[in-house]
């Protein structure tokens, strides 16, 4: 039996709505997709929480969202947030806001969590005959990283180093001073080391991929297919290619890098910082190349949901995704007012 589902993500830079339809064993089939670019991220204070202007702005998101996937004729809505939310000092206050004012439960995923429900993405997009993978995907405000050879990565880690984070800490000018850029590269690289140890530990990848919105625009600022050439043209990004990019994208405003093919103006900023990350990430690795996967985190939800559909009735009320070790994430049936 078909479902249509309904996935609201809460990120660092945005809040996306994606409905979908499928049921057991099919392809998720997307029917519509909605974002606002909240940039939640760079709402935050001084003192770490969550401004008013970031929360009346949240909140007015979450309920376009609600209405949108109860028009759409939504059986199930699945809402979660990542960095913003889960490191803000008031996340707690504005979660409960938030469900007392749309109705709508927000789970905050921890990052080994987020990086985990994305290799599941990513492995479920490459197969099994990828072997091995290590995947990397950055963020608005964090980078997580997992390598394994199952569903479940043998390893998976999360670090605050999204590229919207470091451009609002790091960075004093637009486009940031040599010295700075210089200093975020050293500061990334050392924190990356030990988790990067961690992951070659678990033995060599047959196969790199990145996945999300900064792998996805530094790949085509790279030479990679645009998105006209749909989502299974193969997309690469080399570590040669991207060390190219950055000698001049760390040389140009976010205005000037919004007018490139592929750049989100919304983002532009932010792709210097995203490329430092990037290739810190690859040469602690050893990785000299990654595929662009289109499949992230959404997708993993996603998934893992239809994957406990019991095939008659489309109804898991059960409402647990916790098995196969990728993580507890609470969905329930939706109950339109």
């Amino acid at each position: 039996m078909r479902v249509r589902l309904a996935v609201l993500d809460v990120g660092s830079n945005t809040v996306h709505l994606l409905v979908v339809d499928a049921h057991r064993g099919a392809h998720p089939k997307p029917m519509s997709s909605d974002k606002d670019q909240l940039r939640l991220a760079e709402h935050l204070d001084r003192g770490g929480a969550l401004s008013k202007e970031g929360v009346k702005a949240l909140l007015e998101s979450v309920h376009r969202a609600r209405d949108t996937a109860r028009e759409a004729g939504c059986d199930d809505l699945m809402a979660f947030a990542t960095s913003a939310l889960r490191d803000a000092t008031n996340s707690a206050e504005v979660l409960a806001k938030v469900q007392r004012e749309t109705g709508v439960a927000l789970e905050v995923l921890p990052g080994e969590d987020e990086a985990r429900w994305t290799f599941f993405a990513v492995r479920r997009w490459c197969g099994w005959s990828a072997g091995r993978l290590l995947v990397l995907d950055i963020g608005g405000g964090s980078l997580e990283m997992a390598v394994g050879r199952d569903e479940t990565p043998d390893v998976a880690a999360s670090l605050p180093l999204g590229a919207g984070r470091l451009t609002r800490d790091a960075f004093t000018a637009d486009p940031p001073p040599r010295a700075e850029v210089a200093a975020l590269t050293e500061r990334v690289r050392d924190e990356i080391a030990p988790v990067a140890a961690r992951l070659r530990e678990a033995g060599r990848p047959d196969r790199a991929v990145g996945t999300s919105k900064t792998f996805r625009t530094l790949a085509r600022l790279a030479g990679a297919a645009p998105s006209s050439a749909g989502p299974r043209a193969h997309r690469t990004l080399t570590s040669l290619g991207l060390r190219q990019l950055s000698a001049f994208v760390t040389r140009m405003s976010g205005p000037d890098l919004a007018e490139l093919d592929g750049v989100s103006a919304s983002r532009a900023h932010q792709l210097v910082a995203g490329a430092v990350v990037a290739q810190a990430a690859m040469d602690a690795l050893g990785v000299t190349e990654l595929d662009i996967c289109p499949w992230a985190l959404r997708e993993g939800v996603i998934l893992r949901r239809f994957d406990m559909l019991d095939g008659t009735n489309g109804d898991d009320r059960s409402a647990q995704t916790s098995g196969g070790g990728l993580g507890p994430l609470t969905t329930h049936r939706a109950r339109w007012s």
